[in-house]
């Protein structure tokens, strides 16, 4: 049998990152690995065996804070090691990083914990196919987005995220301006949001508001104009007011997972002002 060979992934491995993507039923667009290929100081690992890619894991800077994210491992060679060997050389390429994180499903869980990450909190992704009746708006401050707007967006998110993902954020806006909607009011941004086709769905988030009727007020203005379109919205387990809103626009629960960051590492920005993560990928 031909030697195990683990490398830094490069563009030219996209094509089969996706396949493990499809393997697992997960969303992931080329665009999504190109993020984190491209990005300084972000990237990836691979496991390949005669030329076949068998496992990855990629990793996102934010600056003072890491991102660990797609790992993927191909479902027949699954439990032989290849994750905790992705894992080790992720970490080892953010080691000098304040604070690492990432979101693990159920099956993943033991996995990082042997590694030393630790729970924060617990998520929840809710799925629905957009029906704009149940989306009905009266008076409110959100609108769309502009491109003028991501300079004070991207310093406000700065604050909220606890970490500089301004390159992340303009990604978004350009591939999905659909989904970008601000508040502002006289002492500046006072929510956003985000989103980006996938494969299977599209995902809205990230959503950051400095409350939730903020929050609604945003996703029910953009989601009243895209209906037809599956949506996913990944809710951190910390507001039961804003679930509560999304069970009665239709969204259902599909599955939990729980961010999780190293063992001493603070988590960084304000969670409780995030109703919607980017998604696991990239936080």
């Amino acid at each position: 049998m031909s030697e195990l060979v683990l490398r830094a992934m490069t563009t030219e491995d996209i094509a089969g990152g996706l396949r493990l993507c499809r393997a697992s039923g997960w969303n992931q667009l080329e665009e999504d690995w190109r993020l984190f290929i491209d990005s300084p100081g972000s990237g990836g690992w691979l496991i390949e065996r005669a030329g076949n890619i068998l496992g990855t894991a990629a990793y996102m800077r934010y600056d003072s804070l890491a991102w660990i994210a797609m790992m993927l491992v191909d479902p027949a060679e699954r439990r032989a090691g290849l994750g905790a060997r992705l894992l080790s050389a992720a970490l080892a390429a953010v080691a000098d990083v304040p604070c690492t994180g990432l979101d693990a499903t159920p099956a993943g869980e033991p996995l990082y914990r042997r590694f030393g990450f630790v729970e924060a909190y617990g998520l929840v992704r809710t799925k629905a196919k957009i029906d704009p009746t149940c989306f009905p708006y009266g008076p409110g401050d959100a609108r769309p987005m502009l491109a003028s707007d991501l300079a004070a967006v991207c310093r406000r998110d700065r604050e909220v995220f606890g970490a500089d993902r301004g390159r992340l954020l303009a990604a978004l806006f350009h591939r999905a301006p659909e989904c970008a909607w601000t508040v502002n009011d006289g002492a500046g941004v006072k929510g956003y949001t985000f989103g980006r086709p996938g494969r299977l769905y599209h995902q809205l988030g990230p959503v950051v508001a400095a409350d939730p009727g903020t929050a609604r007020d945003m996703v029910t203005r953009c989601l009243s104009r895209l209906g037809g379109r599956v949506f996913a919205i990944d809710a951190p387990l910390l507001d039961g007011e804003w679930l509560d809103f999304l069970k009665s626009a239709g969204f259902v629960e599909e599955r939990h997972f729980v961010r999780m960051f190293l063992r001493g590492h603070v988590p960084p920005g304000m969670p409780a002002r995030q109703y919607a993560i980017c998604g696991p990928e990239f936080a």
